[in-house]
C-alpha cells in the first residue's frame, strides 16, 4: 500500500495517535518481504505532530511517553499536511543521483525543522482567519509552507481589545484578556498584568475602571487612563498586580461592575495603592487583612529589591524596601528568595545603630557573585564564601566587631581585592598575611591597588 493511502486510512478512519506513530516510525516489509526503513524517526514524527496547533497532547511528555500514554494524544487536523510537506523536502539545485544530493537533503530537512516554529505560527493564523482568505487558499492541501506564509502574513494573532461579553464576564470572574488570575483565595484574588502591548493596557484600564475615580465605584489609578501613557511607563519596569476581594456584597464600579474595593501593587516602584491612589502600608496589609497573600508576594518582593536580577543594594534595616521585606519575612527569607543570578551584594547599615546581622549560609548558592560589601553590619563572615568560584572583591569596611575572616580566603584563586578599612580588630592568620604579601603587600589596603 502506498504511503499516502496508509496516511489517509490512519488519519481519516483511525485517528488514534499510536496507530499513526506505528505506521510511520517503525520498519515494515515490502511485497518481497524485504525490510523497509521507516518514513520518519520518532523525534521527527513527534516534532511534526506537536507543531500542529490543533494537536491535543493532554500534557503527555512526548519524549518519554509509553505506548499506553500515546493513546491519550489526539493528532491535529494539519498533521497529514505537515508530514507530507516534510517528506516532500528536496535540496535546491541538486537532482537525485547527483553528487552531494544526500548531504543537501540532510541540510534541507534540518532547515525545515529549524523553521518549524514559523509554520506553527502560520497554521495558527490559518486556523483563525481561513474564512477571510480567497477561496482558492482555504484548502491547506493546496498550499506549501511558503505559500501558507504568504497567504496569512498580514494577519495578527495579537488581541488588542476584550469583547463586550468578556468584559461582562470579567465583572464576576475577574478573568479579562491581558490579565492573568494568579491567585484566588478565600478573601482575595490577585490578577497579574505582564503584557506590554495594547491588550495589557486594555486590561489595566478595565481593572482600574478607566480612571472614572472612586466616587463611581472605580479607581483613581493613572494606569487606567486610556488616553495617557502611564501604563507604558509602569509596565516597562515590571508587572502590575491588581488585588480584588474574592467575594463582595458592597458597591460596584459603574462601568466595570468590579468591587469598589481594589488595590494595585507595583513592586519595582514600591507603590501599593488603594482605589484613591493613596500609598498603603504594605507591612500592615500583608500582616493584617491580606495575610493570605503574604507568602504569595514574597518572591516578587525579593526580586523587586534587585537591579536586573544581578545586584542588590541595602543601605538600611529600618526603612525603605529592604526594611519592609525584613519586617514582613526576616533576613533569612531575604537571602532565601533572592535570585541566584546575583553578581553583587552591597549591604550597608547607614542608620549608624548597633544592628548586627548574621550572613546566612545560603549565600553559598549565589555562584555568580563577583563582589560583596558588608559595611557596619557584621561580626562574622561565614566560611561558605570560599565556595563562591567567581568572587573577586571582598569589602568588610567599618565593622569594629569583626575579629577574623575565614582562613580559606587565602586559598581562593579568584580573589583580587580585600578591603578591611575601618575594621581595626581583625586578626589575620599567617596564611592570609602571606597571601597579602604575595599580592604586592596591598591585599588588605584598597589604596594600593590600581
Amino acid at each position: 500500500m502506498k504511503f499516502t493511502s496508509i496516511l489517509k486510512s490512519v488519519i481519516l478512519e483511525q485517528t488514534r495517535f499510536e496507530l499513526l506513530f506505528d505506521a510511520l516510525t517503525k520498519p515494515s516489509k515490502d511485497k518481497e518481504g524485504n525490510k523497509v526503513k521507516p518514513k520518519l524517526s520518532k523525534k521527527e514524527f513527534i516534532d511534526l505532530v506537536v507543531a500542529d496547533p490543533t494537536t491535543r497532547t493532554n500534557n503527555i511528555n512526548m519524549e518519554t511517553a509509553t505506548q499506553k500514554e500515546f493513546a491519550k494524544v489526539k493528532a491535529g487536523k494539519y498533521v497529514q499536511w505537515l508530514i507530507k510537506s516534510f517528506l516532500g523536502v528536496k535540496p535546491e539545485d541538486i537532482e537525485f543521483g547527483q553528487s552531494g544530493y544526500n548531504e543537501g537533503l540532510k541540510a534541507a530537512k534540518e532547515l525545515f525543522f529549524e523553521n518549524l516554529y514559523k509554520v506553527t505560527n502560520s497554521l495558527q493564523k490559518f486556523e483563525k482567519f481561513k474564512g477571510r482568505l480567497p477561496e482558492e487558499m482555504r484548502d491547506i492541501n493546496k498550499l506549501t509552507p511558503d505559500t501558507l506564509y504568504d497567504a496569512v502574513k498580514d494577519f495578527s494573532l495579537e488581541k488588542t481589545k476584550a469583547s463586550k461579553e468578556e468584559k461582562k464576564s470579567a465583572a464576576t470572574t475577574y478573568e479579562h484578556p491581558g490579565g492573568d488570575v494568579v491567585f484566588r483565595g478565600e478573601k482575595w484574588t490577585v490578577i497579574k498584568i505582564t503584557d506590554k502591548g495594547q491588550i495589557g493596557k486594555d486590561a489595566a484600564c478595565f481593572y482600574g475602571g478607566y480612571h472614572l475615580e472612586s466616587p463611581k465605584g472605580e479607581t483613581n489609578w493613572c494606569t487606567s487612563s486610556p488616553g495617557y501613557n502611564w501604563f507604558e511607563r509602569y509596565i516597562s519596569k515590571g508587572p502590575l498586580y491588581v488585588i480584588i476581594p474574592t467575594t463582595w456584597e458592597g458597591k460596584r464600579g459603574e462601568k466595570t461592575g468590579l468591587p469598589a474595593e481594589r488595590y494595585q501593587f507595583h513592586f519595582p516602584d514600591q507603590q501599593f495603592m488603594d482605589v484613591n491612589d493613596r500609598q498603603q502600608d504594605l507591612i500592615k496589609l500583608l500582616n493584617g487583612p491580606m495575610v493570605e497573600l503574604k507568602e504569595f508576594f514574597k518572591p516578587e518582593f525579593a526580586i523587586g529589591l534587585t537591579a536586573g536580577g544581578e545586584k542588590i543594594v541595602i543601605d538600611s534595616f529600618s526603612s525603605g524596601n529592604v526594611g519592609k521585606f525584613i519586617g514582613l519575612y526576616g533576613l533569612d527569607d531575604l537571602f532565601e528568595n533572592l535570585p541566584v543570578t546575583l553578581k553583587e551584594f552591597q549591604i550597608q547599615n547607614r542608620d549608624k545603630n548597633d544592628i548586627i546581622i548574621t550572613i546566612p549560609e545560603t549565600i553559598g548558592k549565589f555562584k555568580d557573585l563577583v563582589s560583596i560589601l558588608f559595611d557596619n553590619c557584621i561580626d562574622k563572615l561565614p566560611e561558605v564564601v570560599c565556595t563562591l568560584p567567581k568572587l573577586r572583591f571582598i569589602s568588610l569596611t567599618n565593622n569594629p566587631k569583626l575579629t577574623t575572616i575565614p582562613d580559606c580566603v587565602a586559598d581562593m584563586e579568584s580573589i583580587f581585592f580585600v578591603n578591611l578599612k575601618g575594621s581595626p580588630n581583625v586578626n589575620l592568620s599567617d596564611s592570609l598575611k602571606e597571601r597579602g604579601n604575595n599580592m604586592g603587600g596591598g591585599l588588605w589596603d584598597f589604596q594600593n591597588y590600581n
